[in-house]
Order: C-alpha cells, then structure tokens, then sequence
C-alpha cells in the first residue's frame, strides 16, 4: 500500500481511532528496546537535543518570561517577548496577524508554526489558533528567523514559531485558576491541572473566555479545552493529545478613513457573523533503538467554518469543512566523529487536506496530497573551536485537485507541482562571548486552495514560490546580558499575493520579482537580581525588483518596529511595562506607491503588576494605555480600515495548588 493510500485510510478514521491505533503499534515497539533518550535541553532540528545544538540565531522565550509579563495567550507572548510585528485581527479574535520579515496580508503564509512537533499552518487562507493553546502548559517559544523549508516545507520563508509545551515531571502535581475582568466587557476563567504517575502523566486545561471587543458588532465567544496522556517507554516516549476549540464571532466590516477618523467604534456590517469549530488529535512517538532516535507525529484536524453576510443585496451564507491529517516520521544518529559531534537527520512529512465547500458562490471540492523528504547534517566541532556547520536538502511534490461545478466559478483545476529547498547554516565562536554565525538557502511555498480559486486566467492554479535566502549575524553576552545583530535578505521569485488592479476586480497573482532585506536586533539584560530588559528592532525594506513597479514599496509593510520591555521582580510583587513603536506603511494594494497617504506610525504602552500572596497571584493589567488611536489593517487607499483596540484595562485573579 503506498503512503497515500495508508493516509486515505487514516483520514477516513474518527481522531479517537487514529490515536489508538498508533498507541497500539508504539506499545508492542517498545517491548522489544531498552535504551534511554537523552537528557531534552531544548529543540534542535526536529529532536529534543542538547543547548549546543539549539537552533542557531533562534529567539527563546521561556514560560518564566511569559509569567511576568502576563501574556494571555501564545500570540501575545509572541509579540510583547519576541517583538514580532502583528495586525489586529479582522474577526474580533485575539489571534493577530503576526509577520516575521514583513510578508504584509500574506504573513500567515510566508511563516509556519508549530506545535509540539504538529504543523498548525494550513492550506487556506487562514492563520494558526494560538488563544486555544492553554498558555500555562507552554514550556518555551522559539522563533527562528529567516528560511527554514528543510525542515519545516512549505511557507517557511520568513522563519517558523515552535512552542513546545511543558512535560512533566516525576512526582509533579500541580493545577491552577484563573479568572480575569477586564472593559469591554471581557471575561476569561481558565483551570488547568497537571499530574504525574508512575510510568507518565497527564494535563487538561479548559478556557472560556467572551468579550464584546472595542468596536460594535465585534463580539468574540471562545470555549477551548486541551488534554493528553504520556506515558514513559522502555527507551521511549508516547504522548496523545485532544485540542479543542468553539469559536463564535461578529464581523465588524471595514471603514473608511473619514469613519475611522469620525466614529473608529461604528460597525460598517452591523449584521455580519460567524464561527470556527476546529477538533484536533495528535500522537507522538520518541524512541531510542540501537544509537538511532526514531521519532514521528502524527495528527487529524476536522475543521467546520460558518460565516453570514447580510447587505443591501440579500443575505450571503458560507460554511466548509475541513480535514487534514499529517504524518511525519524522522530519524536521528547523534555520535562522536573527529572529536566533534555529529548530527544526522533524515525525515518525511506526508499530508493529506481536503475541504469542502457549501455557499452561493462556491461548491468547491479541494484537496491536496503532500509528500517530502528531507536529509540534514551538523557537525559541531570540539569545544576549543566551537563551531558548527549545517547542511539540508528538501524535495516535495504538492498534488492539488479542486472541482467547483457552481456557475461561474474559477476553480476547478488538476496540478502537480514539484519545489525544492536547501540551506547551509555555520556559527562558529570568535572569541569568548562573542559568535558569528551566517546562514544561505533556498525557501518555498505553494498557493493555497481559497488562492487558487481566484485567479486571473479560470481554472489555472498559481506557480510555486520560491525564495534565495541570505543572513550574516553575530551573538554577544551569555545569560545575564546578550546582544544579537543580523542582516537578511530573502529574493522572490512568484512571490503569491492578492492584486485588486488585475481584471478590474482583483485576483491572487505571482507578482514579478520582490525582496525582503534589512536588520534585525535582540538584547536583553538583568540589570541587577530585580529588573531586567529586553529590546527588539526590526528594519526591513520589501520593494519590487523587476517589472512596472521595480523599485516601488511593497504594501502593508512598515519600515520599522521597535519593541522594549522593562521587568522588576522583588519580594513577590512584579511588575512589567512594554512600548511598541511602529512606523507608517503602504495602504494594502497601493502597489504604485501612488496614494496620497500612507498608514501613520503609531506607539503603544502596555503595563502590568502583580502581587503574589502565598498561593494567590492578583494581577492588574492594562493595553493601549494611551488610548492611541491606530489602525494596522487597510486594504485600499485611505479605505478598507479595521481600527485597533482602544485602551483596556482588565484585573485578574489566579490560585495555584
């Protein structure tokens, strides 16, 4: 039977049998092996792996970090503590648009994020749920920059986001409550609780959490609950998790800038709603046989989208249902070679997403079968050198149908298309403190399905993406106080975007040639054993390089982005205050640079502290304390406006046990 044979049948199970199936084959495995896996000090290349293989320039934050800031949830941790950019969302969801590099309305494409080993990034114009994510399970965030498609495939041109979750200890017991009331009428209660028993352990955490949001008809109404059992292996580790979320949403709709400067909190659609259900089941496998670590994942979504538009012209209804499934099996020789140490990774990713879709504009029946394999090698010198050379190869082959038989549609088409990437990574240590580290490749990605339908010729998919990638960086400091700089550029070759000039009314085109180039700079500090800070820049110049508009800005792309944090810690009381400041960029579509205006920069304060007694943290918190009004979201010149959230001040109480 072949791989996608074997896939059709897994994704014909319900999640619960796809788990137990796996369940089953890992613990006869297991019988049969006796050996340990190393000690996990943080994420490598797809493997748990000592510090000295960490991803190299990569970003950590770390679950103490996301405690004294009072981050809510992953996407907020990944702006306030990583000082990635990102847009206020368009659906009343606290899950931002976040973009690494300045990818603008595409961001969620040029970047992928994962979890626990499970890619969340689609086939659809869609970015990943982080609020669903309980953020009191997250053990860690590491943000690598830059092309990453070896190992992570599709869409990795502007870097990925991992967040692993925290696994337990022998003999840990713990759970905690959370209730917090902020304007707006806000609310989240939150329980979590984690135990260990001998041989494993298991966690659940439940979240609900409602808001009417800033502007009128914006309301957002989240359930979430998140649960797995791991059990410890002869050599090994099996791990299953349910994630699950039940999403309700308003949609405002988009002002004009005459609105937004008039009335930011008027709703443009006062009648529009939705809502996004998304179940989710995982497994992962770790095991060490004979010196070799075999690991694999291996997960199935259900997704189902409703959405109701109501205008002058009648009322517009929308839903799909979505499945994937994903299976990545990898393996890993860890060894001593030449008095250094050797890394060698070889591995598959296999997915298989189809969806369909119900409304009165489309009946679409898409799908796409994935298969890559990919081959990685670090070698790290002994420690008085210290350095490390990487090099990786991927291939993939996208196989991708669609079939829409409503009238007057652009989206049925039959494609196979074959991408490669490669990238050779090296640091090496110039003097104690101080590490150089330089990094080249090649990046992908492919158009996606709600991409593919809209195109300018009917029923004629997009080309692939590809990106030349290029960064040279060095790393200053140790733990206590660390400076890192790099410079980047990544050149796109059909880079995939949505051009409102094409037929008059807009397609999704492969643009002529762009680029992304500029700096990016991380410090952090303990200025003493009570305050610490953290400062992140970002410069970044995206233009066209070829064609009628070379050497014009790309949109929705600000210039710059600072972000500074300030942290004191004393006695049980804490308190943390962070800045952002964004400078101004092109109206969405405005690829001529002709508009008149372009978005303002904007700077944000955000503040918070905590007072801890005994087992009880009370907490107050405040967003957009200057109550700055702003916007980040605007399709067309000086129109197409959603407002960001106006300021917010919440209090939270929590109790551990």
């Amino acid at each position: 039977m072949t791989t996608t044979h074997t896939l059709r049948a897994l994704g014909a199970r319900t999640p619960f049998a796809l788990a137990a199936s796996l369940l089953a084959a890992a613990t006869v495995h297991a019988q049969t092996v006796s050996e340990t896996i190393p000690t996990v000090a943080i994420t490598g290349a797809r493997f748990a792996a000592a510090a000295d293989l960490q991803p190299i320039g990569a970003t950590i934050i770390r679950a103490a970090d996301i405690r004294d800031a009072g981050a809510s949830d992953v996407g907020q941790a990944v702006r306030k503590l990583g000082g990635v950019y990102g847009r206020q969302s368009l659906d009343g969801s606290p899950d931002f648009g976040l973009d690494l590099r300045g990818f603008g309305t595409n961001s969620a494409q040029n970047m992928v994020i994962v979890l626990d080993g499970v890619r969340l990034s689609e086939n659809e114009l869609s970015g990943a749920i982080l609020s669903a994510i309980p953020i009191d399970s997250v053990e860690r965030i590491e943000i690598i920059r830059g092309g990453a498609s070896v190992l992570y495939g599709d869409g990795a041109t502007g870097g990925v986001i991992r967040i692993v979750t925290h696994r337990a200890k022998a003999g840990e017991a713990s759970g905690n409550l959370r209730a917090e009331l902020g304007q707006f009428s806000a609310r989240d209660a939150r329980a979590t609780v984690l135990r260990a028993f001998d041989g494993g352990s298991f966690d659940a955490s439940v979240a609900r959490q409602t808001t009417d949001n800033y502007r009128a008809n914006a309301g957002f109404r989240q359930t979430a609950f998140s649960g797995g059992v791991a059990w410890q292996l002869a050599g090994g580790r099996l791990a299953l998790r349910l994630d699950s979320a039940r999403q309700e949403q308003r949609f405002p709709g988009a002002l004009s800038l005459a609105q937004f400067q008039s009335a930011p909190r008027t709703a443009q659609t006062p009648n529009d709603f939705g809502s996004h259900d998304i179940d989710r089941v995982s497994a992962l496998y770790e095991q060490r046989i004979a010196g070799i670590d075999f690991a694999a994942e291996l997960s199935h979504r259900e997704k189902t989208v409703k959405a109701t538009y109501v205008s002058a012209y009648g009322t517009t209804r929308m839903a799909y249902k979505g499945h994937q499934t994903q299976f990545s099996p990898r393996l890993r020789l860890l060894d001593s070679v030449a008095g250094g140490l050797n890394e060698l990774v070889a591995g598959a990713d296999f997915t298989r997403w189809d969806r369909k879709t119900d409304s009165s504009f489309s009946l679409a029946d898409a799908e796409q079968n994935a298969q890559a394999v990919y081959l990685r090698d670090e070698f790290k010198f002994d420690r008085a050198n210290d350095g490390r050379i990487a090099l990786g190869l991927r291939h993939e082959v996208f196989d991708k149908t669609s079939n829409d038989p409503a009238p007057y549609t652009t989206a049925t088409y039959s494609t196979k298309q074959s991408l490669n990437a490669w990238e050779l990574a090296a640091s090496y240590r110039l003097l104690p403190g101080l590490e150089g580290f330089a990094k080249a490749g090649q990046s992908y990605r492919v158009a996606n399905a709600d991409e593919n339908a809209y195109t300018p010729k009917a029923n004629v998919p997009l080309k692939g993406q590809s990106a030349h990638d290029l960064e040279l960086g060095t790393t200053l400091g140790d733990g206590a106080r660390s400076l890192t700089a790099r410079w980047f550029r990544h050149r796109l070759t059909n880079e995939i975007y949505y051009d409102p000039t094409v037929n008059g009314f807009g397609a999704n085109v492969n643009l002529d040639p762009t680029k992304r180039q500029g700096v990016e700079i991380d410090a952090s500090a303990a200025l003493d054993s009570e305050w610490r800070a953290s400062a992140h820049y970002q410069h970044v110049a995206a233009s066209f390089t070829a064609g009628p508009y070379a050497g014009r800005e790309m949109v929705l792309v600000p210039a710059n982005v600072l972000t500074a944090r300030l942290t004191w810690r004393s006695g049980g009381h804490t308190a943390d205050a962070g800045v952002q400041w964004v400078d101004s960029q092109r109206y969405g579509g405005d690829f001529a640079n002709s508009c008149s205006a372009q978005i303002p920069s904007h700077s944000t304060l955000d503040a918070r502290y905590a007072r801890q007694l005994g087992p009880w943290e009370l907490s107050l918190s405040g967003s957009n304390l200057s109550d700055k009004r702003y916007f980040s979201n605007a399709y067309g010149c000086k129109g197409g406006i959603y407002p960001s959230d106006g300021r917010q001040l919440k209090i939270a109480a929590r109790y551990d046990f």
